[in-house]
């Protein structure tokens, strides 16, 4: 079988060489792009593989790059990297069409994990059945949780959510631990993905 092509865009050479180097010797074909629009430019079609590309860069950001490339009629599945705190233009990008989204720093086997799954999936979108269970725990969350998660998925800061629901960032990291556990999310940024793909967000 042919290795999964792996298109890294980053501005950033040093982050693009960790990457490549990290999926080359884990068997995927990588090609690098210093920008969204060398991308556009090289991109064969119909391309194959999955793109892995910063959301914050200069020129194009990744926001912009998925939009021209599914502009394009490009399917093939996108996965956002973010900064620490850019929950936000996560949830932009999953609404967008990006499959996923990993947060920087991440470690090798999250980034690992989120490309073979998206590989696996392609550019289809079947209704996943976790996610259909996860809107069923959704479902069983008290008023307060359901705040809490609706804040987090806007990218809230416990301190944020604290002044927003007047309550205190102790409580909202209390009430915040009661919904991961009841949605059995793995962390932020799956209760982050699977909100969006629920519609929740």
């Amino acid at each position: 079988m042919a290795p999964s092509v792996v298109h890294i865009v980053d501005d950033d050479p040093a982050m693009r060489d960790s990457v490549a180097f990290l999926l080359g010797t884990t068997g995927f074909e990588v090609r690098l792009y210093e920008a969204g629009t060398e991308l556009l430019d090289r991109l064969a079609k119909p391309a194959t593989g999955c793109v892995l590309t910063d959301i914050r860069m200069p020129g194009i950001d990744g926001l912009e790059l998925l939009r021209r490339l599914r502009t394009a009629g490009h399917t093939l599945p996108v996965i956002m990297m973010t900064g620490h705190g850019d929950v936000p233009l996560a949830v932009e990008a999953m609404k967008l069409g990006a499959c996923d989204f990993i947060e920087k720093p991440f470690d090798d086997e999250a980034v690992l994990q989120a490309l073979r799954s998206a590989l696996e999936r392609g550019g289809n979108d079947a209704v996943d059945p976790t996610l259909q269970e996860f809107v069923r725990r959704v479902g069983t969350l008290s008023e307060r949780e359901r705040q809490v998660l609706d804040q987090l998925v806007a990218g809230g800061t416990s301190k944020e959510i604290g002044r927003a629901l007047d309550i205190s960032p102790r409580t909202v990291e209390i009430y915040r631990a009661k919904l991961m556990a009841k949605t059995q999310a793995g962390s932020l940024q799956e209760l982050v993905r699977w909100a969006v793909l629920a519609g929740l967000a």
